[in-house]
């Protein structure tokens, strides 16, 4: 069995590490910053505690797989996991709320049905119908198997079922995600709903494929769950993992290019002039030792610039007074002015009146006490390509706007909060190596090819890549399935064909 360099600490990373060791191979992570993680990263201060990256977890069996298949102790034997129900509340533009539930399509059409009127739920629940089948087209091309060679064939074909619409004396099908929540759904607050998905991943709905009704489909069929004490404990439980089958871990050790030899990856360099030699070498985003082509060859994928994905401001709220009874985990507050939000996809200003999410856990693992109580808001914002998040009063002035909107779902916020941490892309810059401070998105078919990622393989043999910016693309699922398909790819060759 060879030797693996493993490039960064990331949930992708950590996990193809863990199953590399299990298969054999004498694995080293190399770390830039001083902890592991990546975006999963928590803020603690006097007492209370808050996640800085993802707030809930997706589709939980990626996780639940890696353990079973890297030691005797299941995940729920190293984190307790908790099924968020409700799944969210929504506060509309009008003021009109819906409270939905937990993976329950019937529950989900009487909720809207009774929150928006008669024929709202459905709609919707047709609409989950309809993305259930492109879920069901695209679920193994995107997470489960390698890129194909001839990937063109997911980038020219939309997966997504739309439904013939009469318009101007023409029949037309909706190919955008706009289009699927105008023609569809046919009411602002339904497609308001289904845009959030989008704009929580820093996607434009406008521009997005209609194929992204998986991201709202993901939620409902696998529902949405937390893990108690925060989820940074999933980064903790990975990392333990990973140190029981013996990957070493060398944190603040950046590394600055991979060494070719005859041809192939053979090593790492660190920025310190440190040289490692390894038969393997697996990075976060391996483009960076050079131009696309020579990493991935000319018929590849072409990685996804990284200056205009969109990033995030989280604002961390530490509360006087205690959590009310019956508070829903996570409210989405939409935007009042749609059109003004999507302008951060143009000329890259944040929106005055952003669409926030509000995190609200019921964990006295992130309060000192049942008097306080810690809140989490985010928005999506433009990276800090397009925004200087490193002027004067950029980060306040936004967190105070994002403040301000939440108070529509929390009545009197600004009078309990005792401080708060205002994190921007920059933040993100830091943690993750994101050049921008940008977030990346899950892969998505169609839209010629623009949401996929470059494959795990590349043209350099011994190189393969890993987490948000490589196949299959962001997320907390999306990279522990990244991290299977690299273990795959090395431990059984280009043969692989993913998990059967």
């Amino acid at each position: 069995m060879g030797r693996i360099a493993v490039i960064g600490a990331g949930m992708g990373a950590m996990t193809a590490a863990a199953r590399l060791a299990v298969a054999g191979h004498q694995v080293a992570v190399y770390e830039r910053t001083e902890t592991y993680g990546g975006a999963l990263r928590r803020f603690e201060r006097d007492g209370f505690a808050f996640d800085t990256g993802p707030g809930l977890l997706p589709l939980p069996a990626v996780w639940r797989d890696l353990f079973v298949k890297t030691g005797k102790e299941p995940l729920e034997a190293c984190v307790e996991l908790v099924q968020v129900d409700p799944a969210a509340r929504h506060v509309f533009a009008d003021g009109t709320e819906a409270v939905l539930p937990n993976a329950s399509r019937a529950g989900a059409v009487s909720a809207l049905d009774d929150a928006l009127g008669a024929g709202a739920g459905e709609r919707w629940g047709d609409f989950l119908v309809r993305a259930r089948e492109a879920w069901d087209r695209t679920r193994r091309p995107l997470l489960e198997e390698p890129l194909w060679a001839d990937w063109r064939v997911l980038a020219e074909r939309e997966p997504y079922p739309s439904v013939p619409h009469k318009r101007l004396l023409r029949t037309r099908r909706a190919a955008t995600l706009a289009e699927v929540g105008a023609w569809e759904l046919r009411d602002p607050r339904l497609a308001a709903l289904l845009e959030s998905h989008a704009l929580a991943y820093g996607l434009d709905p406008r521009t997005a494929p209609a194929a992204a009704a998986v991201l709202p489909y993901l939620d409902h069929a696998f529902g949405t769950w937390y893990v108690r004490g925060g989820m940074r404990e999933l980064a903790r439980a990975v990392h333990e993992r990973c140190v029981a089958r013996r990957v070493a871990f060398h944190f603040g050790a950046e590394v600055s290019g991979v060494l070719e030899k005859d041809g192939r990856a053979a090593g790492v360099e660190l920025a310190d002039g440190t040289v490692v030699e390894a038969d393997t070498v697996v990075g976060v985003a391996p483009w960076r030792s050079g131009g696309a082509s020579e990493v991935y060859g000319a018929d590849a994928v072409a990685p996804a610039g990284e200056a205009g994905v969109p990033g995030r401001v989280v604002v961390c709220l530490a509360l006087r007074g205690g959590r009310p009874a019956g508070t829903a985990h996570r409210t989405v507050v939409h935007a009042q002015d749609r059109d003004a939000e999507l302008a951060l996809f143009g000329p890259g200003l944040p929106p005055e009146r952003p669409t926030v999410h509000v995190n609200r856990p019921d964990d006295p693992a992130l309060r000192p006490d049942d008097g306080h109580e810690s809140v989490v808001l985010t928005a999506t914002v433009p990276s800090q390509a397009h925004h200087d998040w490193s002027a004067r009063g950029a980060a306040d002035a936004f967190a105070d706007r994002m403040v301000a909107a939440a108070e529509r779902a929390v009545p009197g916020l600004r009078e309990r909060v005792l401080w708060r941490e205002v994190r921007t892309p920059l933040h993100t810059r830091q943690e993750t190596g994101a050049e921008f401070g940008g977030v990346p998105a899950p892969a998505l078919a169609a839209a010629e090819g623009r949401l996929l990622r470059p494959a795990n393989s590349t043209a350099v043999p011994g190189l393969f890549g890993v987490g948000g910016w490589s196949h299959p693309g962001g997320g907390l699922p999306h990279a522990g399935m990244s991290g299977a398909l690299v273990a795959g790819l090395i431990v059984e060759g280009p043969e692989f064909r993913g998990s059967q």
